[in-house]
């Protein structure tokens, strides 16, 4: 069974500001982050209102609900007031979360067409048999993509079953499973649910659990992640929520074993390095192990020749950009026969390239995604 995880960054609309070929993509992610933490406080202080403003500014919606890569959407409630005369102050008149229901947006647009072809390529050409993939937007995009993109790259089989389960993301950014023909998925259990002591959801979009059967009769129990992201700096918050969200599925993980599942997989965008304090529950706290750490993973020869082991599966892919993960239990850690991470797919960096990319791959905004996918091939 080959089973691999891949952050896809959505399928057919992904957000406009990713699609700027300058380094602004940072920062309004990072303003877009903020600006929601900011709306989540139950009561704006002078300096949060200060700040709001100076954000709405930022990402062009201080005079309007529309800027050149965000919305502000507004359900109920006011949050800003804005004169017709443009001359005037704009005032932050919400004292608090309970004041109105709103949030500011990412814009989307249609996902570049080279991008959308490399992607499926990146999918199919690694041929997983159970594939998790991150920040998709439904069940029926993940269908139709594929069958899609079967009709272009003329393929005799695509994903017999296609599994989704909307989570607590509004903007539809969700984890999805795809199994192919004799691999059905059983029975599936959502956390999106599952709150923290403070009553706020432990997760940001979901993790939920599939079983899956395999062509031997043997069931494995496959847990989907996308854990909190670092984007508007790695707050205390953050870090809480992605530390909370490991011990979950700390949790989760131990009761299978507890009940007898020998075979359990834990995978997909943690959004943060292995060494990091908000994953040592998962981590190191339990006896999962990590496929890069098999002898059979095959580690990547950079042609940057900076030394690196070649195991991270973000961006350039230095070992400190490791947020993607593919975590075993013994019984599976010990049948692993290969594994390793695909990036033919991501954008290589300067030149000369760290990596063999698809020869359409020739701007940054072609990639297929950030994030390089991770797979395991194992006996079972």
């Amino acid at each position: 069974m080959k089973i691999a995880a891949y952050n896809v960054e959505n399928l057919f609309d992904r957000a406009k500001v990713f699609n700027d070929d300058t380094d602004a993509h940072r920062e309004v992610l990072d303003l877009h982050a903020e600006i929601n933490s900011l709306f989540e406080q139950p009561v704006y202080s002078a300096a949060d209102k200060a700040r709001m403003l100076v954000i709405f500014e930022a990402l062009g919606i201080l005079n309007d609900n529309d800027g050149p890569f965000v919305r502000l959407r507004k359900i109920r409630g006011q949050v800003i007031t804005r004169p017709r005369d443009r001359s005037a102050p704009r005032r932050i008149v919400a004292d608090g979360r309970d004041d109105w229901i709103g949030w500011v947006e990412l814009k989307t647009e249609t996902v570049d067409e080279v991008a959308m072809l490399l992607t499926a390529r990146t999918i199919f050409d690694v041929g997983a048999d159970v594939l998790c993939m991150v920040e998709a937007e439904s069940r029926p995009v993940l269908k139709l993509f594929q069958e899609r993109m079967a009709d272009k790259l003329a393929l005799p089989e695509t994903y017999r079953h296609v599994m989704l389960v909307d989570g607590n993301d509004t903007r539809g950014i969700d984890v999805g499973l795809a199994t192919r023909d004799g691999f059905p998925i059983g029975r599936v259990r959502s956390h999106c649910d599952d709150l923290k002591p403070d009553g706020h959801p432990i997760f940001s979009r979901d993790c939920p659990e599939y079983e899956i059967t395999t062509p031997s009769g043997e069931t494995v129990m496959v847990l989907c992640n996308h854990f909190k992201s670092k984007f508007g700096g790695n707050s205390p918050a953050s870090r809480a929520k992605r530390e909370a969200q490991s011990l979950a599925v700390r949790g989760y993980y131990e009761r299978l074993i507890g009940e007898g599942q020998a075979n359990v997989v834990v995978l997909g965008d943690l959004n943060d390095t292995p060494d990091s304090p908000e994953l040592a529950p998962l981590l190191t706290g339990t006896d999962l192990r990590d496929v890069s750490d098999h002898p059979a993973f095959a580690e990547v020869d950079f042609q940057a020749g900076n030394g690196q082991r070649g195991i991270g599966t973000y961006g350039l892919g230095n070992d400190d950009d490791k947020i993607d993960y593919l975590l075993l239990s013994p019984a599976l850690f010990d049948r692993v026969r290969g594994g390793g991470i695909f990036r033919k797919g991501a954008w290589p960096g300067s030149r000369p390239p760290r990596w063999e990319v698809y020869p359409e791959l020739t701007e940054r905004h072609h990639a297929a995604s950030d994030h390089h996918l991770i797979w395991a091939d194992i006996d079972i």
